[in-house]
C-alpha cells in the first residue's frame, strides 16, 4: 500500500518529508554547502544496520516522502541496499539528491531505477557553466549535470531541479527556468539561501529580491509544464494566496495549481520541524538540514520519539510562540516564516523571519 500525499496529516504526530544525510562525504566544493561536506566519509556515520533501524522508525510514521541526501549519497557504498530496503521491505516512496560527479554513471542510474527510486533530483544554480560551476566550486560539474540528465532521460525516471538562489544567479533565474522546461522536468525545487554551513549573509538576496523572486515564481508556476516549490520560503505561501486574491478582484479566473506531481508537495505547508524532520550523518536530528538545532540522537532515542516529544520541534510546531512581526502577523498559520533563517541571522528559532519584506496589518494599523 502506497501513502496517500493528497491527504492532509497531524504534523504533531508525522512528518511529512523525512531526509537522512546518508554521508557527509563529496567531490564538490559549493560556495553554499550546508554540510560543510568533506572528501571522506565520517566514520562515526550511521552503519548499514543503523539505517535499517532508521528506516524502519520512519516507516511508522505514516510512511512520509524519503529522501537520501548528502555530501553526495553515491558516496555511500551500501545507498542502493538502504534504498531497496525502504522501497520494497517498507513501502517508503523514496528520492535521492546525488552531486554530479564522475560517480554518477549510466550504470548508477540503472540500478537507482532497478531497486525502484521514485525520482532523482539535480542541482542547477546557473543556466551556464561559468554560473553553475562557480557556485558549485568545481570545473565540469555542469558539463556532470548535464550529462546525469541525458542518463535519466534515456532511463525514463523523473526529473527534479534544485536551485538555490544566491546574489550570483539572481538575474540567471528566468533563463534557468526555461532550461528546465527543456529537460522536461516534473518540478524546479527553489532554495532560498540559509547563511549556515559555507553559505554567508553576504550570499543572500535582500528582503525586497526575496518578495520579488517569489511573486515571480507564483507566475511562473501557471505558465510552465513543471511544478514549482519553494524550498526555506514559507511566506512563498502568502504570496502565492495574495496574487490569488488580487487576481479575483480583478476578476482575472486564476488558474488551478497543476497537481500533477503528487510526489513532494503536500496538501499542507511545511515548515522546520513541522511536518519536516533531518537526520544527519551521525544520527543526530534536526528540525531541517538548514537549522543545526539538534533535538537528540536516533542512536539513543526512536525517530518517532523524538520528532513528537522534543520540545524545540514542540515550540516550533506552535505558531503562538513566534516573536516579532511574524508573531502578529495574519498568515503566521499558513506561513510562519523561515526558522532557519531566523536562527541563522539572529540566533532565535522563534524570531521574526528577517529577509521577509511583509508589512503584517498589525503593524500598518497600529
Amino acid at each position: 500500500m502506497q501513502p496517500n500525499f493528497t491527504q492532509e496529516r497531524d504534523y504533531n504526530h508525522n512528518p511529512f518529508i523525512v531526509i537522512w544525510e546518508v554521508t557527509r562525504a563529496c567531490a564538490l566544493k559549493c560556495l553554499h554547502c550546508r554540510a560543510e561536506a568533506q572528501y571522506h566519509p565520517d566514520p562515526r556515520q550511521l552503519t548499514l544496520e543503523e539505517g535499517r533501524k532508521l528506516i524502519d522508525d520512519i516507516a511508522e510514521m505514516d510512511r512520509p516522502l524519503f529522501v537520501f541526501t548528502g555530501g553526495d549519497p553515491l558516496m555511500r557504498p551500501d545507498l542502493f541496499e538502504l534504498a531497496k530496503y525502504a522501497i520494497h521491505e517498507k513501502g517508503l516512496p523514496v528520492s535521492m539528491t546525488p552531486s554530479a560527479t564522475p560517480r554518477v554513471t549510466f550504470s548508477a542510474v540503472e540500478k537507482a531505477k532497478e531497486v525502484g527510486l521514485s525520482r532523482w533530483a539535480f542541482s542547477l544554480d546557473g543556466s551556464t557553466a561559468e554560473i553553475h560551476d562557480h557556485f558549485r566550486g568545481t570545473p565540469g560539474s555542469y558539463q556532470m549535470t548535464m550529462r546525469g540528465i541525458d542518463y535519466l532521460h534515456e532511463l525514463d525516471i523523473p526529473i527534479q531541479i534544485n536551485t538555490t538562489v544566491s546574489r550570483y544567479n539572481l538575474d540567471d533565474l528566468p533563463r534557468i527556468a526555461e532550461k528546465v522546461k527543456g529537460m522536461g522536468a516534473v518540478l524546479w525545487s527553489v532554495f532560498f539561501l540559509v547563511p549556515t554551513g559555507r553559505g554567508m549573509v553576504g550570499d543572500m538576496i535582500s528582503p525586497e529580491e526575496h518578495e520579488k523572486v517569489m511573486e515571480w515564481l507564483a507566475r511562473l508556476q501557471k505558465e510552465m509544464p513543471y511544478g514549482v516549490k519553494a524550498t526555506e520560503a514559507p511566506h512563498y505561501r502568502r504570496v502565492f494566496m495574495q496574487q490569488k486574491k488580487r487576481e479575483a478582484q480583478e476578476g482575472r479566473q486564476a488558474e488551478a495549481v497543476k497537481r500533477a506531481d503528487v510526489l513532494g508537495r503536500s496538501p499542507k505547508g511545511v515548515n522546520d520541524g513541522d511536518g519536516f524532520v533531518f537526520i544527519s550523518h551521525t544520527g543526530d536530528v534536526y528540525p531541517s538540514g538548514f537549522l543545526p538545532v539538534s533535538c537528540g540522537n536516533v542512536r539513543e532515542s526512536s525517530l518517532p520519539e523524538i520528532y513528537r516529544n522534543s520540545p524545540i520541534l514542540r515550540e516550533l510546531r506552535d505558531k503562538s510562540l513566534l516573536k516579532g512581526k511574524c508573531g502578529v502577523c495574519e498568515f503566521k498559520q499558513l506561513c510562519g516564516g523561515s526558522r532557519a533563517r531566523a536562527y541563522a541571522v539572529t540566533g532565535d528559532y522563534l524570531e521574526s523571519d528577517p529577509y521577509c519584506a511583509y508589512v503584517p496589518k498589525a503593524y500598518t494599523n497600529g
